[in-house]
């Protein structure tokens, strides 16, 4: 592996005659942090006899402020940019529904997601004194519905409700709303018998990276579930 230096470590000083006389380096004592920094390769010794361990043998060279290092196993903008998404942490997938857990053969049910826990989410990662740095951007981008039956219809016809122009998804229900279309919801057609269906509801984001050097790019999606349970009966009539 690769790592920065600042100063002069033990092992750096033995180098220098490399680099004095301006080949390849005019002032190997450039060590400023805000102008860049040394690198040099450092065996790990808990690669034991690994061979990729020898690979780690280039002499010590100089990467400007802001850039990666362009060498093998170096931590760079991309690896930090991994650093960041795996502690990157979204809000569960928990969505409102009106009727709540209990609907009724054909009267449909709403489903929707509060803009306030339905937001962006940045993540930065930086290694310290180089200028390099990452940051993931987790963008949710819609909602899936599964009904848990073939019995049942789901507004839209497709299942996939998209985002309001407000970062929401769906619309709340309002008293009087029950003879309406929900723009995101799901009609039952069959009453449970016994076992109540198991509705999911599964949020996608959408995962990016930039970085130092106007580097950046896709990283892997993230799906998130939430599963509610779903009585539904039959209307209660009385025929005279």
């Amino acid at each position: 592996m690769y790592s920065s230096v600042g100063g002069d470590p033990a092992g750096i000083a033995d180098d220098k005659a490399h680099y004095q006389g301006g080949k390849p380096y005019k002032n190997f004592n450039a060590t400023r942090n805000d102008r860049g920094m040394w690198w040099v390769g450092v065996k790990n010794k808990d690669m034991g006899q690994d061979p990729g361990a020898g690979a780690c043998n280039r002499k010590p060279f100089w990467v400007d402020a802001g850039k990666d290092p362009g060498a093998p196993e170096a931590v760079n903008t991309k690896t930090l940019a991994d650093l960041a998404y795996q502690r990157t942490r979204v809000p569960d997938a928990e969505v409102e529904l009106k009727p709540a857990n209990r609907s009724t053969v054909n009267l449909p049910t709403w489903i929707w997601l509060d803009k306030a826990r339905f937001k962006e989410v940045t993540v930065r990662a930086e290694l310290p004194g180089t200028g390099l740095w990452a940051e993931t951007i987790a963008k949710p981008v819609g909602l899936h519905l599964d009904p848990g039956t073939d019995d049942a219809e789901t507004y839209p016809a497709s299942g996939e409700c998209a985002i309001n122009d407000d970062d929401s998804i769906g619309t709340p229900y309002a008293k009087g709303d029950s003879d309406q279309t929900p723009p995101c919801g799901v009609r039952y057609l069959r009453a449970t018998a016994g076992q109540p269906y198991q509705l999911r509801a599964s949020v996608t984001w959408e995962v990016t990276w930039r970085g130092a050097g106007k580097t950046g790019g896709d990283l892997t999606n993230g799906t998130f579930e939430t599963t509610k349970d779903m009585d539904v009966q039959e209307i209660q009539s009385i025929n005279r």
